[in-house]
Parts: C-alpha cells; sequence; structure tokens
C-alpha cells in the first residue's frame, strides 16, 4: 500500500508525493500536505500557464507569480486561467 496524505485541496486521504517537488521546507511542506492527484493537476495547469502567456522562467518575478498561483490553486482559491485555453472534450 502507498503512503497517504490529508491533502489540502481535496481535504481527504490521498496517495501521497513518493518524493518533495522542490527544494527546501517549501518542498516538504507540500510533499506533507499535497496528494499526487492534486500536484499533478497543479502541473498541468503551470504548464498552461507557462505556455499560454509566454512565461520566462529565467525572471524571478514569473517564478513568484508561478508561485503565488500555486498556493492559489492548492488552497481552492480562484486562479489565472491561460487565456484561449479549451480543455479536450470527452
Amino acid at each position: 500500500m502507498s503512503n497517504t496524505v490529508f491533502c489540502r485541496k481535496y481535504q481527504q486521504e490521498l496517495e501521497a508525493l513518493p518524493f518533495p517537488p522542490l527544494p527546501g521546507e517549501k518542498g516538504a511542506e507540500i510533499q506533507r500536505t499535497v496528494s499526487r492527484q492534486a500536484w499533478e493537476e497543479w502541473q498541468a495547469l503551470q504548464t498552461r500557464l507557462i505556455n499560454e502567456k509566454h512565461l520566462n522562467m529565467l525572471d524571478p518575478e514569473t517564478r513568484a507569480y508561478l508561485m503565488e498561483q500555486m498556493e492559489r490553486f492548492l488552497d481552492n482559491r480562484d486562479t489565472d486561467q491561460a487565456e484561449g485555453y479549451v480543455p479536450p472534450s470527452s
């Protein structure tokens, strides 16, 4: 059986991340409080934001913006969306 965490986004026990997704204390905190499902969903949104908004990851302001969006996403608050993104139809 895999490890689980009480996910702050979904407010239930879900599969844990196998390792911290970021360096330092922030990564350890995310590993303790965010499920694998929530993190994978954040990564998909982050990729859309980077691609659609043409973000430069070398810019410290861009990285700060993405960290803010990540916190908002994981806390179930409104986040920016990629303009023009159309989700695939099921």
